[in-house]
């Protein structure tokens, strides 16, 4: 402790006006009522002070925006659906690179078809019974999962001779549901679908112990959905030794024999599945395996890996961890800014920005272990990774879906929808962390120019790695968008094929990530799919991919950023001229295929480029589409209640116009029926004793000829829309020509009972001729007129 700073401390200092009146402001309402307690002075949390209580003028970051695990402290745990019974065992494995490449299963012919036969004929020895599926939705989480005692799901071994594999999933990644022991050494094994669907079954991640060696063990998965697998064309399963990794530092390795992905023979109606079969013979006694689809990378593995770069003192200065968001277990969704400090305004202004992401399909590891590399390069020291980060700004989203990454699901997060379908949504509480991403990206295109977006996939039907893009509209940036993937081909000729590359834009994706950005501006906008199974190029044509293999990926997406945006525009431009040649090859290829021969000079670049390329394929997007679980629901009990309970539409609101000419109408109307009164009081009796049967006729003639009248009246109101109706007019013009046509009929006969006209001559009774309808049509009204008293003949006069 320095003395002159003791000394100054202990002098007494004036005391704050402002927390004295609030000091006895809070004594009168009994705080402060202890004698004992010392007064301090009040402090805000945003303001910053030091050790000495002194106020500097500054705020702290908002801790929920920009929150991220301290460097010192533990990892955040995962956060599960509480529905979900999860181990207390952390597991970790090591990264470890074959030696010799690991080369594709080559069928014999002779592999052996098992019958599946199910729990009925044998023993279950593993289930998951609280498993949340269709129906269900998901309600809240927690550190842990489900509360109360973990239970044993393996069977428990009756003695050091009971050679029955104890199986596992309940950790991060796992997803099997069943394991039935059909044979000594032989099981059938039951994937869980993505949690909330009965849907996905791709992805697995499982564990065994209590192995035997030198025992040919063979494992049936029966549940699986997709019609093709690369298992078909020589994939191999992972299989992890846990006495290996210790002893001899082995990791994760391709094994299996006699693999086989057939088709269940199931009955007729039921859902249709397929079987992945594979036998396998243990390293070692008494030991510890995993098996896995691909190589597995969880959320601890991700928040193990940004701590190392957080407590990293030269890459947390150009690499800053923010959390974008929280996903709907409440599990923090990084995004990581990626750039070099700017020494000027104008230089910080003058970046374009490059957005990256992964694992929005939880299943879909590999994406994971590119980012790995891709980050692993830009975070070094390489002078090609520092001129990068001169030049751009990288905004990085590692994983977008932890939920569905931490709980095992294949495409799915926790609403029971494929993320990747949902890029427009609306809905944020639903969606959040496609929401935060793409309103992320929006807001960054409002500061810059965003040069290229990728979403890291996998792919679970065809080799090597490859981009689907976007067709450009526009004639200036004709096959820009093309010019990438050719550039990333070149640097990686036995991992990406650019044939394999698609730029087709179908209505189905619309909702992808690199659709949805492309049509917010970003040109090259892509999802990079990398296998599965391994490479059918180059050098490392027929083999697995590894780990290392993905990651040397990342670093030749950095390479061909390099290349793409080199002030010398050769390669620019040389890679144009050969898309232009390839192109031009394929649209007569096209055209040979169709039997069709033209001549293309000059026309050729004007085809449409979506009518060459084929469909894309791989992905069953539509089954994973709409709303999410919860809302269905909500909006099935809404439509209900509509049906139920279903309204009359009001009437629009009309004009004064309208309603002006409504009034005119219904004028004219009451007018006319009073006019018909008038004539029946007038005329209807004198006319009955006189000429009976003419009456009859002309009455039975005027009701045949009404539905007729009533066109001729419209057709009037129709005429006289525009200006102003006269009731009375209207009313003379129609007894006058009433009139005229009566004395046409029957000379002598002044005026009709019945005001109405027929427009159709031909229905007009024709003289002396007897009418067919019968006379008691209208009895009780003839018999009770008749008793009226009788008036004369009346004549009416219109005026012109």
């Amino acid at each position: 402790m320095f003395p002159a700073l003791e000394t100054e401390l202990k002098q007494e200092t004036l005391p704050d006006p402002y927390e004295d009146f609030m000091y006895h402001h809070l004594q009168y309402y009994g705080y402060f009522k202890d004698s004992l307690m010392l007064r301090s002075p009040l402090k805000s949390r945003q303001l910053l002070h030091d050790k000495f209580g002194e106020v500097k003028p500054c705020l702290q970051e908002p801790r929920d925006l920009f929150a991220f695990f301290s460097s010192s402290g533990p990892l955040q745990a995962p956060r599960w659906p509480i529905e979900c019974e999860v181990i207390k065992e952390s597991l970790c494995h090591i990264e470890w690179v074959p030696p010799q490449p690991e080369y594709f299963y080559q069928p014999t012919g002779n592999e052996k078809l098992p019958e599946i036969v199910g729990e009925e004929k044998g023993t279950v020895v593993y289930q998951l019974d609280s498993v949340p599926t269709e129906g269900s939705y998901f309600t809240s989480a927690r550190v842990g999962g489900k509360r109360g005692i973990i239970r044993e799901l393996a069977v428990t071994l009756q003695g050091p001779e009971d050679n029955t594999l104890l199986f596992e999933s309940r950790f991060e990644s796992g997803n099997l549901q069943k394991a039935v022991r059909v044979d000594t050494y032989e099981y059938e094994l039951t994937l869980r679908t993505d949690l909330y669907t009965n849907k996905h079954t791709q992805w697995f991640y499982f564990r065994v112990q209590n192995t035997r060696k030198d025992v040919t063990y063979r494992f049936t998965i029966v549940n699986l959905l997709k019609p093709k697998s690369l298992y078909t064309i020589g994939m191999k399963p992972l299989m992890y030794s846990q006495l290996d990794a210790d002893t001899h530092n082995i990791g994760w390795r391709r094994e299996g024999k006699e693999i086989r992905y057939f088709k269940n023979n199931t009955e007729d109606g039921q859902q249709t599945f397929y079987c992945l079969t594979w036998t396998i013979q243990f390293p070692h006694d008494q030991d510890t395996c995993f098996f896995a689809h691909f190589y597995p990378y969880t959320y601890t593995d991700l928040q193990c890996y940004l701590l190392s770069v957080a407590n990293n003192p030269v890459q947390s200065q150009f690499c800053k961890l923010r959390t974008l968001c929280r996903s709907l277990a409440g599990n923090t969704v990084y995004l990581l800014t990626i750039t070099n400090p700017s020494r000027t305004p104008q230089e910080a202004a003058a970046k374009k920005a490059v957005v990256l992401s992964a694992r929005v399909h939880p299943g879909e590891s590999n994406g994971s272990w590119i980012m790995k590399g891709f980050l692993d390069f830009i975070l070094s020291n390489s002078p090609d990774a520092q001129l990068l980060r001169d030049i751009f700004i990288f905004k990085v989203v590692p994983m977008l879906n932890p939920d569905g990454v931490i709980v095992g699901n294949y495409r799915c997060s926790l609403a029971g929808r494929d993320l990747n379908r949902h890029y427009k949504t609306i809905l944020k509480e639903s969606f959040p962390c496609i929401w935060y991403t793409r309103n992320m990206i929006k807001r960054l295109l409002q500061e810059r120019e965003v040069l290229l977006y990728c979403d890291f996939h996998g792919h679970s039907r065809k080799n090597n790695i490859f981009l689907y893009g976007c067709n450009s509209n526009d004639r200036k940036y004709w096959l820009h968008e093309r010019i990438f993937p050719l550039m990333l081909s070149k640097n990686a000729p036995d991992k990406f094929s650019f044939q394999s590359c698609n730029f087709k834009v179908q209505k189905c994706k619309e909702g992808t990530g690199r659709v949805v950005m492309w049509r917010m501006g970003i040109l090259n906008s892509y999802t990079m799919e990398s296998t599965f199974g391994g490479s059918t190029l180059g050098n490392k044509r027929d083999t697995h991919f590894t780990t290392e293999d993905l990651k040397s990926l990342g670093y030749h997406v950095c390479d061909t950023l390099l290349d793409f945006c080199d002030p010398d525009r050769t390669k620019f431009m040389q890679c144009l001229a050969e898309l232009k040649e390839l192109l031009q090859k394929e649209i007569y290829k096209k055209f040979n295929e169709l039997g069709q021969d033209m001549d293309l000079e000059g026309s050729w670049s004007d085809i449409s480029l979506s009518d060459i390329e084929s469909s894309t394929s791989g992905s069953d997007s539509s089954l994973s589409d709409g709303l999410p679980v919860h809302l269905l629901n909500i909006a099935h009990e809404v439509n209900q209640k509509k049906k139920m309970h279903k309204k009359k539409k009001k009437k629009p609101l009309q004009t004064r116009k309208q309603r002006n000419e409504q009034y005119q109408k219904n004028n004219l109307m009451r007018e006319l029926k009073l006019t018909e009164d008038i004539l029946e009081r007038a005329g209807f009796a004198s006319t009955l004793q006189k000429q009976p049967t003419f009456f009859r006729n002309s009455e039975n003639a005027s009701s045949s000829t009404m539905r007729n009248e009533k066109p001729r009246l419209n057709e009037l109101h129709g005429r006289d829309k525009g200006s102003s109706l006269d009731p009375s007019k209207m009313t003379s013009l129609i007894l006058t020509k009433h009139k005229e046509r009566m004395q046409t009929e029957k000379p002598g006969f002044t005026v009709s009972c019945s005001p109405k006209r027929s427009t159709n001559p031909s229905q007009e009774p024709v003289p002396d001729m007897k009418p067919s309808w019968s006379r008691n049509r209208f009895p009780a009204t003839k018999r009770g007129r008749a008793a009226m008293t009788v008036y004369p003949s009346l004549h009416i006069y219109t005026y012109p």
